[in-house]
């Protein structure tokens, strides 16, 4: 089993906050880094600090050396493809080919709305998402010349310089809650597919339909990876298993008797406890057919907590 740290930056974190993440998931033996790409502040209260998500990653990639960047996942509403597509491939030259780039159709419309950004109805967006990974592949690996025509955007003899260091491309990581759409476009597009939500028996159960995607178009299913991001609360011991549930309550700030449910909807489905209980939940999603699991972390300022998921977990799984 593969691990990635996947972070919440739009919790209140600064670049320099960002920085000591990537340096000691780096240190602690992790493969990735994933952020994610959000205006609006959430889990927790909102009106926090935000930063851009590529923007930081470009920081990142200057700062670091062995650790893979990617975002997960970039809304197709908040880039032209095109622009996005050089973004891109400038972060993934500044790393010297460490960048994965995840994609999506978005669904806050409220970072939208206070931005001014467009937010159609989800069969546009998703329409538009299919026509980004169409405009990433050709870019990246048609010849000069090459031309494209979609439902909003009309490319003409595009000359893209450079191509991304990574051949054929940086991978390509499409989220998705296992819908019969989003497994169909991972099979068509993607080089990694990744469950957003789901306990290790619904994670099974969507990859089972995106093996039945890629079979029906003649890709091998072994071809295309597969991940989940699990919320993650580890403990040493069960006395700081406590102590960081409690401090994951209190950082939500919820209303008066609501983060009881909100911590009983997801124990079944995050990794919660100690570092044993933590490899069991791990080994169901490796069970579930998951090569990596993107370990999302919604208390990132604690970072030895990163040290002990390193420790405990990275090549034991």
């Amino acid at each position: 089993m593969r691990f990635a740290l996947m972070i919440e930056p739009q919790q209140g974190l600064s670049y320099e906050e960002q920085l000591a993440i990537a340096r000691r998931a780096e240190a602690a033996g992790f493969e990735a880094l994933f952020r994610s790409d959000h205006y609006q502040s959430f889990p927790g209260p909102a009106g926090r600090p935000t930063t851009d998500a590529w923007t930081v990653l470009a920081g990142l990639a200057r700062e670091t050396s062995r650790l893979r960047l990617g975002v997960l996942v970039s809304p197709v509403t908040f880039r032209h493809p095109g622009q996005f597509a050089k973004v891109v491939t400038t972060v993934d030259e500044m790393s010297g080919g460490r960048i994965d780039v995840g994609v999506g159709a978005g669904w806050n419309e409220d970072e939208h709305r206070q931005l001014g950004l467009p937010f159609p109805p989800l069969e546009t967006r998703v329409e538009r998402l299919e026509e980004e990974l169409a405009i990433l592949h050709g870019l990246w690996g048609e010849p000069d010349g090459w031309s494209f025509r979609g439902p909003s955007v009309a490319i003409e003899g595009a000359t893209f310089h450079p191509r991304p260091l990574q051949r054929p491309r940086p991978p390509i990581v499409l989220g998705g809650e296992g819908s019969g759409r989003s497994v169909r476009l991972a099979a068509r597009w993607a080089d990694e597919y990744n469950l957003s939500k789901g306990d290790a028996a619904a994670v099974a159960v969507a990859l089972r339909r995106l093996d039945d995607a890629c079979r029906a178009i003649g890709r091998d299913p072994a071809t295309l990876r597969r991940s989940a991001m699990v919320g993650t609360l580890v403990g040493a011991h069960p006395a700081e298993v406590a102590r960081r549930v409690r401090a994951q309550l209190e950082m939500l700030e919820l209303p008066a008797g609501q983060a009881d449910d909100w911590l009983a909807a997801r124990r079944p489905r995050w990794i919660i406890g100690t570092p044993d209980e933590a490899r069991a939940t791990a080994r169901r999603f490796a069970e579930a057919g998951c090569d990596r699991v993107m370990l999302q972390v919604l208390l990132p300022r604690d970072l030895e907590m990163i040290d002990l998921l390193g420790e405990e977990l990275i090549g034991k799984v």
